[in-house]
């Protein structure tokens, strides 16, 4: 299942970074969002989430640059001539579905110290 939520993301990514929009009300940033969530509950340790965590950071990290917000084509990504504008806007999106999972973690991981 994992393999599945992580190709629907990959999917969603690359359709919302390169035709923002193209799927009415805004449902692929939804989507991105509900996979993430679902990934983050289903395939992270709850335990353990330290690698998952770092390369969630690192990959929100790469979609920004300092002085620039999530989504405005300033990420690292965008450097890179003539299309990096498209691989930072499809990175945005990959790192929007991380950030949701953050939330499933973080609930997990809750639950997991209240049962003891």
């Amino acid at each position: 299942m994992t393999r599945i939520v992580v190709g629907l993301i990959l999917l969603a990514a690359i359709i919302e970074g390169l035709a923002p929009g193209a799927v009415p009300m805004d449902l692929l940033p939804l989507a991105l969002v509900v996979l993430g969530l679902v990934y983050g509950w289903t395939a992270v340790d709850a335990d353990d989430p330290s690698a998952y965590l770092i390369v969630t950071l690192a990959v929100a990290a790469a979609a920004t640059m300092p002085g620039g917000g999530a989504g405005d084509g300033n990420g690292v990504l965008g450097l890179i001539p003539a299309v990096g504008g498209h691989l930072d806007a499809i990175l945005d999106q990959g790192a929007s579905a991380l950030l949701a999972g953050v939330v499933s973690v973080f609930v997990a991981r809750t639950i997991s110290l209240l049962q003891g």
